[in-house]
């Protein structure tokens, strides 16, 4: 049958083939995510366009040609007092701006704002990607873990085999319990494949969301996921967020009430420049020269910049605290949760003990000849549903240390 041929390549490559563990996917997911590296590329950029700010301060020197020539034909031509005939002029002119240290310094604050909303952000993602590797990890792990389970219950049903046909054979036992007992052995085959089709697909959706184009069968080793350290709500990476939302506001503005004060400029050039209509070579020379600029009324417009404004830090508050509240109340729900999954554990625990006694008790009276079929059958079947119970209980336990952790503590 092919389906016993599959479940014996299982075997064998399970024995055989590379183990990974949980460290080797969310490497390899940080390693493949364009979005990390985007955000890494905006970093280095929003580096860059602090530079270039700064650089917009410093003296602006440009050299510039011109030659120009405007002839008169037969009386017909410009005015020479407005286009002297003929012009050339050389010159390297040289731009200041005189801006006051604070609002440098507020530039340079609003850029290092900008940078650390992007590494943030960056942080946010790695959060989210961990994560997710995570929990698909703890789904394909437990997947594993039951077929390891299924398989002993198989191997087990299948050396009863043998005792019952005996059995059988000599009249202790009727046809029809043989038949029982094999359907049930037929059955659990059959959970079996599911199961390691089950992992084969946790396994591609694994390597998927890692960024990996791989169909290896490997064999997942057991996750080790511990519940960190809570810690507190000011340091935590989402809350960071309002945080610097609200200081960029704030540094808006000030640059609005910048964009109100007189500014000043420094220009001057040197070089030639020259018409030629008188001793053209002495026109060298230089020209020194200052722009201010000062604004005195444009419509009210910074009282309502700043209106605006304090608007918008009201809004931003307001979604802190709201943030705060559900933030506190979530981790209040997953602790719950995971006290109530101990609880369930260990109730499925003594049940356990119950049902492998009375495993136990059945196969010896299976060799005597005492035992009901159809009630083995049943106590095999509760088994199984016990082991199971406590493998996803096992696992929606690690699922929820996995949110705990995304949520108060910073990776």
């Amino acid at each position: 049958m092919k389906w016993k041929l599959l479940l014996l390549i299982f075997i064998c490559l399970k024995s055989f083939s590379q183990e990974k563990d949980l460290n080797y996917f969310i490497t390899k997911a940080q390693n493949n995510s364009p979005l990390l590296k985007d955000y890494s590329n905006q970093i280095k950029s929003a580096t860059l366009d602090s530079l270039l700010n700064r650089a917009v301060y410093k003296p602006q020197v440009t050299g510039n040609l011109n030659a120009n020539y405007a002839p008169i034909i037969n009386g017909f031509g410009y005015d020479l007092a407005l286009s002297n005939g003929q012009s050339v002029a050389g010159l390297i002119g040289v731009n200041q701006k005189i801006i006051g240290k604070n609002r440098i310094n507020s530039q340079s604050a609003s850029f290092q704002l900008i940078k650390e909303a992007l590494v943030l952000n960056q942080k946010i993602t790695l959060k989210d990607l961990n994560k997710t590797i995570v929990a698909q990890y703890i789904s394909a792990s437990a997947s594993s873990e039951q077929i390891s389970f299924n398989q002993k219950i198989a191997t087990l049903l299948k050396q009863e085999i043998s005792i019952l046909k005996k059995l059988t054979q000599n009249a202790i036992y009727k046809q029809t319990d043989y038949l029982i007992f094999i359907a049930t052995v037929k059955q659990q085959d059959l959970v079996l494949l599911q199961l390691k089709q089950q992992y084969q697909n946790d396994l591609a959706l694994l390597n998927y969301l890692s960024g990996e184009t791989d169909t290896t069968f490997v064999y997942l080793k057991k996750p080790e996921i511990i519940l960190k350290s809570i810690q507190p709500s000011d340091k935590i990476v989402f809350l960071k967020q309002f945080e610097v939302d609200s200081l960029k506001l704030q540094n808006q503005n000030k640059f609005i009430d910048y964009n109100y004060k007189p500014s000043l400029s420094l220009l001057g050039d040197a070089g030639y420049n020259s018409s030629f209509a008188y001793q053209a070579y002495k026109n060298f020379g230089f020209n020194l020269g200052l722009g201010l600029s000062i604004p005195i009324y444009d419509g009210n417009q910074r009282v309502l910049l700043h209106q605006k404004n304090d608007a918008a830090l009201a809004t931003n508050l307001a979604y802190k605290n709201n943030f705060n509240k559900q933030y506190k109340q979530q981790l209040l729900m997953l602790n719950l949760k995971l006290k109530q999954s101990a609880a369930v554990e260990n109730q499925l625990q003594l049940q356990l003990l119950i049902a492998d006694a009375l495993i136990e008790a059945n196969k010896k009276l299976l060799l005597t000849g005492d035992a009901q079929i159809t009630e083995y059958s049943i106590a095999v079947g509760n088994l199984i549903a016990i082991k199971n119970a406590i493998s996803q209980n096992n696992s929606n336990k690690l699922q929820i240390i996995n949110e705990i952790n995304y949520w108060s503590f910073n990776d």
